[in-house]
């Protein structure tokens, strides 16, 4: 089998939801990948922020390994280690008082929603339905999530959309005119990432949790792609010094099986009881055991280097011709380049470099133990790249 033939057999046999690269790769270690024909390639995108300990990684694969060979599956009826303690792992480590498990990030925020909605139904009356979001955000692609995604691009073709969402301007003041007696949340990224790596800045998310407190609003973080060490701090909401009531998390958190997690803080981590959500393939055992493997290893030691790493990336970054900006927290990074970004990542890619793109930015999401060699690789092509 070679990487021309996969190839053929996708585009045959699976929906065309994707704009794939014209490459299909065989197997990895740490932040290379190989593909069908043995070309090496570093990787800068790390599934899109999933494989936070590069690909191959021998503690996690030893963690799913034990519990594959315990137990596989059992639905949430029943009870199992690695699932509490997860949960147990995620509450000391940010002062949640309850977690939810599912799939994926959309699902993290649709967990959100229904938190936030059944909240402020029994804390305000029925009308207080209504989520304030972010122009520019995206939560997800399920049709709530969708609805909830501030990009009006993400919105053709799916319509009737739920209604109760409502897209502010990022400003205080935007957020402010938005408000009204149906208001029960307000949901932001601290750093817009589908949208071209945003960072919002401190004062005006401090802010939007002080009108949450002040009109009586829950304040929502969704930390999918920013979260488990990405920016340097395990939730780059705590780089802000703010105290949500609900953080919802997802991509790293598996290692690279698919997990989601919704937190719940203070009165909001009472809001659910039996029957009131639920899923079927959420907190499994298997994915739980790696989950607990990647967090136990995000420490104090690892977020510091994340940091330097980002820092050193940046001062780089900022010296190559044709590159106009750079934004980004940790290894969460975005480039706007005189080149289109499309090109860019296609170009990096026939020399061996993985990367992303968001909008109009290159976009940067390596391994958080990438070594200096392969952060220097990546700049060199970048610099061939994006300087021609």
């Amino acid at each position: 089998m070679d990487g021309k033939y996969i190839i053929d057999e996708d585009k045959q046999f699976i929906a065309g939801t994707y704009a794939r690269f014209p490459v299909a790769f065989k197997e990895g270690k740490g932040c290379r990948l190989y593909d069908y024909d043995g070309k090496e390639y570093i990787d800068c995108g790390s599934g899109i922020a999933v494989n936070i300990f590069g690909v191959n990684d021998e503690e996690w694969k030893s963690a799913v390994i034990a519990q594959l060979n315990n137990i596989q599956h059992t639905s949430n009826l029943y009870y199992t280690e690695p699932q509490a303690r997860l949960a147990r792992m995620l509450c000391e480590k940010t002062g949640a008082g309850k977690v939810f498990f599912g799939n994926s990030g959309a699902e993290a925020n649709e967990c959100a929603i229904k938190a936030a909605r059944k909240y402020g139904e029994l804390h305000g009356g029925e009308h207080k339905k209504q989520i304030i979001t972010l122009k520019d955000s995206f939560h997800g692609r399920t049709i709530a999530t969708l609805a909830a995604t501030g990009q009006e691009s993400f919105h053709k073709y799916y319509g009737p959309f739920p209604e109760g969402f409502v897209y502010a301007e990022p400003t205080i003041e935007g957020v402010e005119s938005c408000f009204n007696e149906n208001t029960c949340a307000v949901m932001i990224e601290v750093i817009q990432g589908e949208s071209g790596v945003n960072v919002l800045g401190e004062d005006f998310v401090k802010g939007v949790e002080e009108l949450c407190r002040r009109l009586g609003a829950l304040f929502i973080c969704d930390e999918v792609q920013t979260g488990n060490g990405r920016t340097g701090h395990l939730y780059a909401y705590q780089a802000y010094g703010v105290k949500p009531d609900i953080v919802t998390t997802a991509k790293g958190l598996g290692g690279g099986l698919p997990i989601g997690a919704c937190m719940l803080f203070g009165d909001v981590a009472g809001v659910f009881g039996a029957g009131d959500h639920g899923s079927t393939f959420g907190g499994n055992p298997v994915v739980c055991a790696g989950a607990c493997s990647i967090l136990s290893r995000i420490d104090d030691k690892l977020l510091a280097s994340v940091r330097e790493k980002g820092k050193y990336f940046v001062e780089r970054l900022k010296k190559i011709n044709g590159v106009k900006s750079v934004s980004g927290m940790g290894l969460m990074i975005g480039i706007d380049t005189s080149k289109p970004a499309s090109l860019v990542a296609k170009e990096c890619l026939d020399k061996g470099l993985l990367v992303l793109t968001a909008h109009s930015r290159v976009r940067l999401l390596p391994p958080l133990t990438i070594g200096k060699e392969d952060i220097d690789f990546a700049l060199k092509i970048l610099n061939e790249v994006i300087s021609q």
